[in-house]
């Protein structure tokens, strides 16, 4: 397999990467080369000039990318669009999440609190505000354990041995990690849906195989794959 294609993404599409990966291997004869983190992390190594051939990040993103002239606007399709959620581990008791008040408590309640990057991540951006607007901050400060992304988040959860660790991140991500389980969407007055959306780079080396790597990620027949890896 001479031919790749290198991809930056945000992790919450990560789990649908290496689903269709397999397929998209054989039928293409082409590789996927990808490097998976927060999607500002991913932003700011395709401005950095690291190579790329196509991208996955939030709709914002990729609008304010396209209007740069980092990547091409016309090749843009949405994959989706994912919650961010409440994780525990697997066996743990699942705590009231139903709205603010019990959102609250469950945090304040928790020995450990798991969540990504809260300056580049998408979730963990979002949560570190959840947390300033429930007045708690300060408060669940000594516990919270922020990570470089999602998935080192979520890992991070399922190999903890505190007693009542809780975690925060896109759905996608929780979903593909072992030993946790998706405990509830953030409540109403703290969600969060963001739209991901993949585009080929202006500078791409393979822009057909990119094209063609969207086309699949996005396509009617990976529908069911989307849904079952926690996409809308």
């Amino acid at each position: 397999m001479t031919k790749r294609v290198r991809l930056l993404s945000g992790g919450a599409a990560q789990g649908l990467v290496e689903a269709l990966r397999p397929a998209f291997e054989v039928e293409s004869r082409c590789g996927i080369d990808g490097t998976f983190s927060a999607v500002g992390a991913m932003r700011d190594k395709l401005v950095g000039g690291e190579p790329a051939d196509l991208v996955i990040l939030s709709r914002a993103l990729i609008e304010t990318l396209a209007r740069d002239g980092y990547v091409d606007g016309a090749s843009a399709r949405d994959l989706g669009s994912v919650a961010t959620a409440i994780a525990i581990r697997r066996g743990d008791p699942r705590p009231a999440l139903g709205n603010r008040e019990a959102l609250r408590e469950a945090l304040l309640a928790a020995d450990e609190i798991h969540f990504p990057d809260p300056g580049r991540a998408t979730a963990g951006i979002h949560f570190a505000n959840v947390l300033k607007e429930l007045g708690i901050a300060d408060q669940v400060a000594a516990i919270s354990r922020p990570a470089p992304n999602g998935a080192t988040a979520m890992l991070a959860l399922a190999e903890s041995t505190a007693l009542h660790p809780v975690g925060c991140t896109q759905a996608t991500e929780i979903l593909a990690t072992p030993g946790i389980v998706l405990a509830a969407a953030l409540p109403p007055g703290c969600e969060l849906v963001t739209t991901y959306t993949a585009a080929v780079t202006t500078s791409a080396g393979a822009p057909g195989e990119a094209m063609a790597l969207i086309a699949r990620l996005a396509s009617p027949a990976a529908a069911d794959t989307r849904h079952r890896l926690g996409f809308t």
